[in-house]
């Protein structure tokens, strides 16, 4: 995701990860500058984004807390309280992104909180909102979000690579089927975007009374796929065995 987040700014970044070759391709690739340390990012960094395993908090935090001017992450399940013990006496955001900020087209939400200050509140909510759509919800939704959005590309993807092999299967080629479902996909979500979300008038629109689509849409209820979503959601909250 840090790559994803570094492509969707362009701009150049000042960076560094245990595997010094991953650090050094994202500098190039950026125009910016792989350091040797965590530290030595924070020591120069006007904000300094968190994006190691959620595990690492604290080990990350030991390292480079005394040198981060302000701080915003992106761990999952990693609240703002937990965060702020980490970081203390400093601003710290939370955001949660979704891999198509890469091409500036990702969903972000941010935990909302209080105002830390104004001004560079305002920059870091820019910074991030300029990687597609930004959302604030209470910090008690933020989980849920993640498993809608931040999961959610992996999701299309399979609803993608389903409809793509269903086509195969009657004859398609793979290349044109996949050209056409893509497409589909990218059509249909500015059509909602412009239409407001409303998902059931565009459902109306496109299906006719006892037609094709309708059959389809009814094949997919039958099949469970309602039900399959709502599990996958339900699977990403569960606690970790």
């Amino acid at each position: 995701m840090a790559r994803a987040l570094a492509r969707g700014w362009a701009r150049p970044v000042l960076c560094a990860d245990p595997v010094a070759e991953r650090a050094q391709a994202l500098a190039a690739e950026t125009g910016g500058e792989a350091l040797s340390s965590n530290a030595a990012v924070a020591e120069r960094a006007d904000l300094l984004v968190l994006c190691h395993k959620p595990a690492q908090l604290q080990d990350v935090a030991q390292e480079v807390a005394p040198h981060a001017r302000a701080v915003a992450s992106i761990l999952a399940a990693t609240p703002l309280a937990k965060l702020k013990a980490a970081y203390p006496d400093r601003p710290v955001y939370r955001f949660m992104p979704s891999l198509p900020v890469e091409v500036r087209q990702g969903a972000v939400v941010q935990a909302a909180d209080g105002e830390q200050d104004a001004a560079l509140d305002a920059q870091v909510h820019d910074l991030f909102a300029a990687l597609g759509t930004l959302v604030v919800l209470d910090e008690s939704l933020v989980d849920v979000a993640m498993g809608m959005m931040s999961c959610g590309p992996a999701y299309v993807a399979l609803v993608a690579e389903a409809q793509i092999d269903a086509g195969v299967r009657r004859g398609i080629p793979a290349a044109q089927g996949a050209a056409l479902v893509t497409q589909t996909l990218a059509g249909t979500a500015e059509l909602l975007r412009r239409r407001d979300h409303d998902t059931l008038a565009v459902r109306r629109e496109v299906s006719s009374p006892g037609g094709l689509t309708a059959r389809g849409v009814d094949a997919l209820e039958r099949g469970g796929v309602r039900a399959a979503f709502s599990d996958a959601l339900d699977a990403v909250l569960r606690p970790a065995p």
